[in-house]
């Protein structure tokens, strides 16, 4: 039953988020598909309807066309800093801030703010602009989203550092996905419209082969189709007035193994994001873990486990207990979990019997509670 309170906090809502600025986010498999082009063109026509347009941030990357439709354009002056020696330019947030335009284009949502910056990421800047009441055009590639590290690492072997949360595509009003066909690409590459003519061999013995454009455009495709889905069916279900009936909270078992556990974590998030869920991440501290016998290096691990499963939009529970399947069995009855995911289970030959068992308890325990378990390999 709802409250008066309930009533009060849904308005305030309402009112937040129509004070809040939107969101536009230009998505693209590869370098040099066109994103920021696109970005500069809407802003033209925009700017052509009377809107007040200025631009944030943009890298044209030395590329004739982006050049040629940035000009004429109102550039908000970068900010210039001194970093090792050397001066810097980043984007100005508190300018854009004081300014206040409409609209801001913001250029490199990965980007890594320089050190001593107010965000360690533009990310963070795009939404505290956001918050704000500004509205925001922004462009990313695929392989910058977080959850589909793995997957970006399995197609080009490079594991890419700069990476967005997947919350900033969830949090965009409008998704659009910029395409082209490998072979238009490769094309734009050879004619050195995406970098010089001395790179364009290299690039294409390494990331830009065609299997990999091929995979990587297949990966925005999904990753855009999905983002439209799950919007039309939010915005449906609002206007029909319905309420979401079963709601999906996924529990991910998270431990300190360096080599395969943030697969784990990713793999999790994008399958509670693909139902609209919650995401919880258990870590059961065993007495093996206490805090004076875990090595420093693992500690290390750990955390790093638990900061990505916060960036991906989860909330972190810790138990201590030597009963690890005992405290994934409670912690699921106590949170309602309704999915389980975890990593695949070791069995070593001379306790296979015992753990066996143990398993075969923890399964029936799972089933009793109408849950349904993911192992991921």
């Amino acid at each position: 039953m709802e409250t008066k309170e309930d009533h009060a906090q849904q308005f305030l809502n309402l009112i937040r988020r129509s004070q809040r600025g939107k969101f536009k986010l230009y998505i693209g498999m590869i370098a040099g598909v066109g994103k920021t082009f696109r970005m500069l063109q809407d802003a033209r026509e925009m700017r052509r309807q009377g809107i007040d347009v200025q631009i944030g941030y943009v890298e044209t990357h030395g590329r004739l066309d982006t050049e040629k439709v940035l000009r004429g354009l109102p550039v908000i002056p970068r900010q210039k800093i001194f970093y090792k020696g050397k001066e810097v330019e980043e984007m100005d947030l508190d300018a854009i801030l004081r300014l206040h335009p409409e609209i801001v284009i913001v250029d490199e949502l990965a980007h890594s703010n320089i050190e001593g910056s107010r965000n360690e990421k533009r990310w963070q800047d795009v939404m505290e602009l956001l918050d704000a009441g500004i509205n925001v055009l922004s462009a990313v590639n695929i392989q910058h989203i977080e959850s589909l590290n793995d997957e970006v690492r399995g197609i080009v072997g490079i594991k890419v550092q700069e990476r967005v949360p997947d919350r900033m595509v969830r949090e965009a009003d409008e998704v659009v996905n910029i395409d082209l066909t490998a072979e238009e690409l490769i094309d734009r590459l050879k004619a050195g419209k995406i970098y010089r003519k001395d790179k364009v061999k290299t690039a294409l013995d390494n990331f830009f082969k065609t299997e990999n454009i091929l995979q990587l455009r297949e990966l925005a495709l999904k990753e855009v189709a999905y983002s439209v889905g799950r919007k039309v069916e939010s915005e449906v279900t609002t206007v029909r007035g319905e309420k979401t009936v079963g709601v999906v909270r996924l529990l991910v078992c998270v431990s300190s193994n360096e080599q395969t556990q943030q697969t784990i974590i990713r793999k999790a998030a994008r399958v509670a994001a693909r139902y609209d869920g919650e995401l919880i991440a258990l870590y059961v501290q065993t007495s093996r873990e206490d805090n004076d016998r875990i090595p420093l290096a693992t500690q290390r691990h750990l955390m790093s486990h638990l900061e990505l499963a916060v960036q991906l939009g989860g909330t972190i529970r810790q138990l201590k207990s030597d009963n690890i399947e005992q405290a994934i069995i409670d912690t699921c009855r106590n949170e309602h979990v309704t999915l389980l995911c975890m990593g695949q289970p070791s069995f070593s030959v001379p306790r296979i019997w015992l753990k066996a068992a143990r398993y075969e308890k923890f399964l029936k325990a799972l089933k009793e509670m109408k849950i349904d378990l993911i192992i991921f390999a």
